[in-house]
């Protein structure tokens, strides 16, 4: 049985949310009390994920490294909900491993439009509403990869590298109103995103961590629970580790 976090009310934008981590952190959202917009690119499988989970959860078509449908989006999202209270940056991709020299800059800059211009892009539409109502919490999905740099992932390190200045810098500039903006950098958990990398990638971050598993979604999804919560009112700007003891810092 899950610890009952309180989020009743509120309501929440998750990125990515059709599936893995996104779709973990929705179901616990909505066992916590609130109504959820999924923003996707891939809008059927969104669809399919909130009718699953009832009528609590609302699925937007969204490209989040496009500013105008993000904006699209949110207003949608205020229009159908009332608000918004909470933003859940988990949208990202892997990327093609290979070597930084061998990396393509193409592939470079689609990691990068995605899982670091994302966030910006998501936060830069959401924070002026939080600002009005004086509340909000924002949960960046980082990486572990973003703290040790992983090889043949260069872009996918570095752009959780970025979520991690991007967060602590946001926090700052948002510690004057009851907005907490924070990070989390997970280890690998058996999804989806394991289909765009090579198994000798996968067996290196598996020899990495010391609890010899992967992380199961719904232990990130109740750390996020937590994160995303009235309760967490001081913390902002920080990052919290979920790597099975990778972490060194």
């Amino acid at each position: 049985m899950a610890n009952k976090i309180d989020i009743k009310g509120r309501v929440a934008v998750v990125t990515g949310g059709a599936q893995g981590f996104g779709r973990a952190i929705t179901e616990r959202f909505v066992q916590s009390g609130a109504k959820v917009a999924i923003w996707d690119r891939d809008i059927a499988l969104a669809e399919r994920t909130a009718k699953s989970l009832g009528d609590s959860v609302c699925a937007l078509a969204c490209d989040v490294g496009d500013a105008a449908a993000v904006a699209n989006a949110r207003d949608a999202t205020i229009k159908a909900l009332g608000r918004i209270d909470i933003l859940v940056n988990n949208a990202g991709i892997a990327g093609a491993n290979a070597k930084t020299w061998e990396t393509e800059v193409e592939e470079w800059r689609k990691v990068m439009r995605i899982n670091l211009d994302g966030p910006f892009i998501c936060a830069r539409a959401v924070v002026p509403g939080m600002i009005a109502q004086n509340y909000g919490r924002i949960v960046n999905i980082a990486s572990i990869a973003g703290k040790e740099g992983n090889p043949n992932a260069a872009h996918y390190s570095a752009s959780k590298a970025g979520v991690i200045a991007l967060t602590k810098s946001l926090g700052k500039e948002l510690a004057g109103y009851d907005i907490a903006v924070n990070a989390v950098t997970p280890a690998a958990a058996k999804t989806a995103i394991f289909d765009q990398i090579t198994q000798e990638h996968i067996d290196f971050m598996l020899s990495k961590i010391p609890r010899n598993r992967f992380v199961l979604v719904e232990e990130l999804a109740a750390m996020v629970a937590w994160m995303a919560s009235e309760e967490n009112s001081f913390t902002t700007g920080a990052v919290f580790d979920l790597s099975g003891g990778r972490a060194t810092y």
